[in-house]
């Protein structure tokens, strides 16, 4: 529990920060749907100008944009975006600090199993997740209960919502794994920026795509808002793949943390 609770302290600040950061940009981007709503029928017109592909990799529902679910799984791509490169920073740095700190020889002469620190580094990684989700969920409810011009779906609105801690978690499990893939990490924000972009990047394309085999390779679309508003529902097989990836990952990170060499110098 020590390193527990260490963990939590040493992430305090940058867990705040996320949270703060998510919180703000969903009231920023709710605070315009009134306007958005009440000139729905110009930016409609305005969007059928622009070519149907550009339209598809943005995410962008011209039937829909203008209702509150619609323009929420619209910004939530963006969201979602912030969140997963949280998740995979967490990841990275939790389990290579030691190591990059140059402190690995405390950490690991104590006498506690290599899966016990990892188990209790990740149970810290979570608790921060957890705590910025609760945050989030309970600012883009309130906003929306503001903001909203019509009743909506509660139901599919949280539906929507409950899918940032499953991308979080796809890509704190990426992080983890990474992060004893390299031998010695020295910093922890282009590795992050690079991979998270670049599963962005792979996911815009596959939206172009008709038969969506790139959709596979991004995390960020495994989760089709426009799917779970109409259906109230995830499709069962990316839910499947999401739990495989992270199931993998992490069972990656505990055998290869347990047996690697660290470097304390």
């Amino acid at each position: 529990m020590n390193i527990y609770w260490f963990e939590l302290r040493a992430n305090r600040r940058s867990t705040l920060g996320w949270t703060l950061a998510l919180a703000l940009l969903t009231v920023f981007f709710l605070a315009m749907f009134p306007t958005f709503a009440n000139e729905a029928e110009q930016f409609k017109k305005l969007l059928e100008t622009m070519p149907e592909a550009v339209l598809k990799a943005v995410g962008v529902q011209i039937d829909t944009i203008a209702s509150m679910l619609g323009f929420y799984s619209y910004i939530f791509l963006y969201i979602s975006l912030c969140g997963a490169i949280q998740a995979m920073g967490l990841g990275l740095s939790i389990l290579s600090k030691e190591t990059r700190e140059k402190t690995a020889d405390f950490l690991l002469t104590k006498p506690v199993r290599r899966g016990a620190v990892v188990t209790a580094k990740l149970l810290a990684a979570l608790t921060c997740l957890l705590i910025t989700n609760a945050v989030f969920v309970a600012v883009a409810s309130l906003m929306a209960s503001v903001v909203k011009t019509d009743d909506y779906s509660i139901g599919s609105f949280l539906l929507v919502s409950a899918t940032l801690p499953m991308i979080q978690l796809i890509f704190l499990a990426l992080g983890l794994a990474a992060a004893m893939l390299a031998p010695r990490i020295r910093t922890v924000l282009p590795i992050t920026l690079g991979t998270v972009f670049a599963f962005f990047a792979i996911g815009m394309i596959g939206a172009t795509e008709e038969d969506g085999a790139l959709r596979y390779l991004s995390p960020l679309h495994y989760f089709d808002r426009a799917y779970i508003v109409s259906h109230e529902s995830y499709e069962t097989g990316f839910l499947l793949l999401s739990g495989v990836i992270v199931a993998v990952a992490v069972a990656f990170a505990y055998w290869r943390y347990s047996r690697r060499d660290v470097h304390v110098n």
